[in-house]
């Protein structure tokens, strides 16, 4: 029985405080946070100029009608595809046809007197017989030269009033045709077509609607879109037309589009002071709607043999790097920057660990668990 004792007392106080020790150890693990972190490597060290980016429609564009009347017919719709010279509204021609049927009426009817020429014509054609007999019967002696004279001033005047009349009709038939010319103008007018490659993105005027000359009917947005990127002034002066450009939208995630500069405009924005660019992307066309937004990143300089770490990785002018299960906030010169990653000239070596990721729930000191794929 001089046993009992010991015994007793392990398995009341000595068992039950250690494994009150192994579950606080335990714990105090599992509450360790979850750092995602990454490798400090060499690379090529990339110097991009940073962008806030925005695709826009090529240009934009307010549907019209050169003449007022009442919308009888619209093809309109919100967010349907146009193509140039598409009928998209049709305004009422009624008056304006049965102005037109009259004209074209007066119009046939001055062309059919025209065939059939002056009522002069006949009395100069008597009127030169009467010059001949007068000359026969002058050549006689019959009748005195002043005879003769009188019938050739007749047959002038005659010869001259002829004239008159033709300009006077070819005048009056040139005014009916301008006129008609100018009301079958007008009507084409009422059909208003669209004018490009595009689509329908607000709709102003609905069937029945009575519409002045030059209302806004519609806006239309061409096909085409364009990337643009603002730089600040700080960054402008390395920009060339042909520069490769990395851009990330958001609405795409994590996914990266390349492609180059296209045209650089050297005016600043008075109000921002930043510059425009505008990039060619290498992206499918349906995948560029306007209104999406990201950044874009523009290579300038590169340099090879660098050490690299992801962008994420940086607070500020530091990052946390690991050792010996804990993160510590280290001081780092940096380089080039680029859009992912960033070049570090000095307080890492090749092999270093940083935290990339919620780097808010870490403070300088603390003790972590990697991530189990890290």
């Amino acid at each position: 029985m001089p046993t009992a004792k010991p015994i007793g007392f392990f398995l009341k106080v000595i068992l039950p405080l250690a494994v009150l020790l192994l579950a606080g150890f335990a714990l105090s693990t599992l509450w360790r946070p979850i750092a995602e972190v990454a490798p400090v490597t060499r690379g090529v060290a990339v110097n991009a100029v940073p962008g806030t980016v925005t695709v826009e429609e090529e240009y934009a564009m307010e549907l019209r009608g050169d003449v007022g009347g009442r919308v009888i017919e619209s093809a309109l719709d919100p967010g349907q595809p146009v193509r140039e010279g598409d009928l998209l509204v049709q305004l009422d021609t009624t008056d304006l046809d049965l102005e037109i049927r009259a004209l074209e009426i007066e119009l046939n009817a001055f062309r059919e007197r025209e065939q059939l020429g002056s009522p002069l014509r006949f009395e100069k054609t008597a009127t030169e017989e009467s010059l001949e007999n007068q000359r026969l019967l002058f050549e006689r002696g019959s009748v005195a030269a002043q005879e003769v004279r009188r019938q050739e001033r007749a047959l002038e005047q005659l010869a001259q009033r002829i004239a008159l009349e033709e300009i006077n009709q070819r005048q009056q038939l040139e005014s009916l045709e301008n006129r008609l010319a100018v009301l079958r103008r007008q009507r084409s007018k009422m059909s208003i077509r669209s004018p490009l490659d595009g689509l329908v993105a607000e709709v102003l005027a609905r069937p029945g609607d009575l519409v002045n000359a030059g209302a806004s009917l519609a806006r239309l947005i061409s096909d085409n879109r364009v990337v643009v990127v603002k730089v600040s002034e700080e960054n402008f002066a390395g920009l060339r037309v042909g520069q490769s450009a990395t851009v990330r939208f958001l609405g795409y995630g994590g996914r990266l589009f390349h492609g180059e500069v296209e045209r650089v405009l050297p005016i600043a924005d008075p109000e921002t002071q930043r510059y425009t660019v505008y990039l060619t992307l290498d992206i499918d066309r349906e995948e560029l709607v306007p209104g999406l937004t990201g950044e874009a990143s523009i290579l300038v300089d590169e340099r090879p043999g660098s050490l690299i770490i992801p962008r994420s990785a940086l607070v500020g002018r530091n990052v946390f790097a690991v050792r010996g299960g804990r993160v510590h906030l280290q001081p780092v010169e940096t380089g080039f920057v680029s859009l992912n990653q960033v070049e570090i000239r000095e307080g890492l070596a090749e092999g270093d660990y940083v935290v990339i990721g919620e780097l808010d729930r870490f403070r300088d000191g603390d003790r972590i668990r990697l991530r189990p794929d890290a």
